[in-house]
Order: structure tokens, then sequence, then C-alpha cells
């Protein structure tokens, strides 16, 4: 019998913040058993192993970050919606690094396909009707903003950017300003 008050999700969100306080590289099923002082064991009627746990941390991550996303951009077009969920992107990375890093993980096609990851797709589609582009260059957009955004957040998140003086902020504004030159220069083509 599962021990009382474990439950799947409560499992998933306990292995979530662990993410976030000691990376996802060190959650393991073996270390969740452990934050609720129980056996490993006890665990396997929640969770299949700790493949299945990171996948779930995965899941819940872009369900987060679809909801925030969501919310941000709501009501906003062109720059402003860019720059929302290019902003949500970066707030959740350093609110949340082990989710966040759960996030970027592959999936397999049919659990990305019922996953939140659908939603971050077509948000980022809604986003760049405002600047007009036809295929294949929306795709290429995606694709753009993806790397930007999230090469961008990681290497600030490792701290490859604390070598010089000029503040992380204005750089992303810059970065959001650019973006958005080029989105629109685009569109004029």
């Amino acid at each position: 019998m599962a021990r009382a008050g474990l439950t799947t999700e409560r499992l998933v969100q306990a292995g979530a913040e662990l993410a976030d306080e000691v990376g996802l590289d060190n959650v393991t099923v073996s270390a969740l058993a452990a934050r609720f002082g129980v056996k490993v064991a006890s665990l396997y009627s929640h969770l299949k192993n700790s493949q299945d746990l990171t996948t779930r941390i995965t899941l819940l991550a872009l369900e987060e970050l679809a909801d925030r996303a969501a919310d941000a951009v709501a009501g906003r077009a062109g720059k402003d919606a860019l720059a929302a969920f290019g902003d949500v992107l970066r707030d959740y990375a350093r609110e949340h690094p082990g989710r966040y890093a759960a996030a970027r993980l592959r999936l397999d096609p049919e659990t990305a396909a019922a996953s939140a990851g659908v939603r971050h797709a077509r948000m980022m589609r809604a986003i760049l009707r405002g600047y007009d582009l036809a295929e294949p260059d929306q795709t290429h957009a995606v694709r753009l903003l993806g790397s930007v955004f999230h090469g961008y957040v990681s290497l600030e998140l490792a701290g490859g950017f604390s070598h010089t003086p000029v503040d992380t902020q204005e750089s992303w504004a810059w970065v959001l300003d650019s973006l958005d030159a080029l989105l629109r220069n685009r569109s004029a083509s």
C-alpha cells in the first residue's frame, strides 16, 4: 500500500522543486524518496522510474510556461507580444532553473504532441502573425526566436555574460529590439 499523502502529482511537484534546488541531473527516484523519508519502492506505485519522473517534470514545466506566456501575451501584438513571450522564458528560467532545463528536454513524439509544447508553438506563431510572415519565413522565424531566446537564457544562467560590465537587461532589450526590427524588415520583403 502506498504511504499516505504520496500522490503522483505531489511527487512530481517535489521533483520539480528538487530540480530547481540541485539541478535536473541530480533528480532521481532515490533522491525523491530521501526527501520524503520513504523507501524507493514506495514511490514505484506512482512513478515507473527516474525517466518517468523527469518526463513528468518536463510536462509540468511546459504547462507552467505555457500558462505564464498565455497570460503575458494576451492582448498584445508585435514587439510587445514578442518581448512578453521572451521575458516569460527568461524570468521562468531564473526562478526555476531545474524546471527550465526540463522544459528543454526532448519528448517522444506522442508525449510531445499531447504536451503544452504545442501551446508554445501556437503562441509563437500567433505572435508572428503581427509581422505578416508567409511560409517558410514563419517557420524560420519560430526557429530563430527559439534559438535566440533559449540561447541567451542558457548563457545568462551559466554566467556567460558575467565577464563584462554591460548590464544583461540592457543587452536583452537590445536583442528584443533587434529581433523586432529584423522581423519587421522580413515582412516588408
